[in-house]
């Protein structure tokens, strides 16, 4: 289908029905023009209620789960009230107790079991997502726009890890033209679901947290959409976080890489996956500002027109952990260590943010995310517990105290005295570096430093690239 767009809106973007209003205005406009599909979020904060009350369930406190449900239903009935005549109000609070009586249905089943079930949660987690589908559907269709609300788990096949599912693109790419293309070819605007997917039997899973971003991208790609708007709450993807750097400025134009590392390394912009399915067709993203429609916004492309050298953006990242590990005698092999402690982190599905080593004492330590922590050191322990035991390993030191500061620019990739500046900025501030990581293509530099110097380090930087003077060629 020709001139697609795929647009995604955010939790803050679908917080309310006044939210709801504007992004389906949005999207009635551009489906007058082109043919257009849309994946929603659950509402703003929902996604944490959702979770809240299934560990209520599993804590056993019944009390607190009926409060959370009430607090769930109340909020979308609310919706549901604003947006839609009073004509089809009941069909759509129908279909709305029906999906929280599903959710309270297994919720109701962890209560009983007094633990969580991955695949149980990842079901759960979900009904946010149908709930914001269900009423922006019914409000476009309320206003003239047929709209049909889609459960992601149709059309998304997935691998089955629970929580942080990858898709599976080619079963993927089959059901979304299967299911979305007959729609598309009678005007009818699909409001797919983000954030959830099936296995290849069925069973539900999630993306991960920020999964939607992921799931608009998987549906672009496999759509061969001519572009995806993400629409969020800030005008685009800036120099650095306007709450620690107020000159920071909005970029008009980033990579597709620029912008996956600084996703990765803590941008809130994007879900550090959401590129990955573009690329190699080259689709184009826009990341706009759902609440602020005059701005521009920033695009995100392969390559840049006028590219200038250096830095383009600061980001960083305060719930991390550094782990530190280190041989304790002759008997152990500091490259094996690495390369097992690399496995064990991969089984348990930790991403690694830095690492750094040293030669002569053959340690090393890395930097992870503080919410796979758990998970990670569990498994460290487990697969190292003999050497632990018998002193071939000292033991392993965990740096809670930590930040990650990452400075992105594909023009940093051969600027002389960049690096130097970056540290002297720093220094400057009286700030120790712990760890510093760069990769090979130099489009990222990495530096760990105390949490508590975050903001005075960004600012120093930011100040240092000279970055308040974007855009310039």
């Amino acid at each position: 289908m020709n001139d697609l767009l795929l647009m995604k809106f955010g939790g803050t973007s679908m917080g309310s029905a006044e939210r709801i209003r504007v992004a389906a205005a949005i999207s009635a406009e551009q489906h007058r023009a082109r043919p257009v599909a849309i994946v929603v979020s659950a509402m703003s904060k929902i996604t944490d209620l959702l979770l809240d009350t299934l560990k209520k369930a599993e804590a056993g406190d019944e009390a607190a789960l009926q409060g959370n449900l009430e607090k769930l239903q109340t909020r979308h009935l609310d919706a549901c009230r604003g947006l839609l005549p009073l004509s089809m109000q009941e069909a759509a609070a129908e279909g709305i107790r029906s999906l929280i009586a599903e959710f309270q249905r297994i919720a109701g089943g962890i209560l009983m079991l007094g633990e969580r079930p991955p695949r149980s949660v990842d079901e759960a987690v979900a009904i946010g997502e149908r709930l914001s589908a269900l009423l922006i559907a019914a409000h476009l269709n309320a206003e003239g726009t047929p709209a049909e609300a889609i459960n992601a788990a149709e059309i998304i096949v997935t691998d089955p890890v629970f929580g942080n599912a990858t898709p599976l693109m080619e079963p993927t790419r089959e059901k979304a033209r299967a299911r979305l293309l007959p729609l598309l070819e009678r005007r009818v605007l699909p409001v797919v679901t983000g954030f959830n997917g099936a296995t290849l039997d069925g069973r539900p899973t999630t993306l991960g947290r920020g999964g939607s971003d992921f799931s608009a991208s998987i549906l672009a790609a496999a759509l061969d959409a001519a572009e995806l708007w993400i629409w969020t709450d800030v005008d685009g993807i800036m120099t650095a976080d306007p709450r620690l750097v107020p000159e920071a400025k909005v970029l008009d134009e980033v990579t597709y890489a620029e912008a996956a590392e600084l996703a990765y390394n803590g941008a809130k912009v994007l879900h550090p996956r959401t590129l990955a399915p573009l690329i190699q067709k080259k689709i184009p993203v826009w990341s706009k500002n759902s609440f602020n429609l005059q701005a521009p916004g920033t695009r995100i492309v392969p390559k840049l027109k006028n590219p200038a050298g250096g830095a383009r953006a600061v980001t960083s990242m305060s719930d991390v952990v550094l782990i530190s590990m280190e041989p304790g005698d002759g008997e152990l092999s500091g490259a094996k260590v690495m390369a097992r402690a690399l496995e064990a982190l991969a089984e348990a599905h930790a991403e690694v943010l830095a690492f750094t080593s040293s030669s002569y004492r053959q340690s090393f330590c890395f930097l992870i995310r503080r919410d796979e922590f758990n998970a990670a050191m569990n498994r460290l322990e487990e697969d190292f517990a003999l050497e632990l035991a018998y002193g071939h390993l000292k033991p392993i030191e965990v740096n809670n105290d930590v930040g990650l500061l990452a400075i992105v620019g594909e023009g940093m990739r051969g600027t002389q005295g960049l690096a130097g500046r970056i540290f002297t900025a720093i220094s400057r501030e009286n700030i120790n570096i712990i760890a510093i990581a760069q990769g090979s293509s130099e489009l990222t530099i990495s530096v760990v430093i105390r949490k508590g110097d975050l903001e005075r380090a960004v600012r120093a930087v930011h100040r240092e690239c000279h970055l308040e003077q974007w855009p310039r060629t």
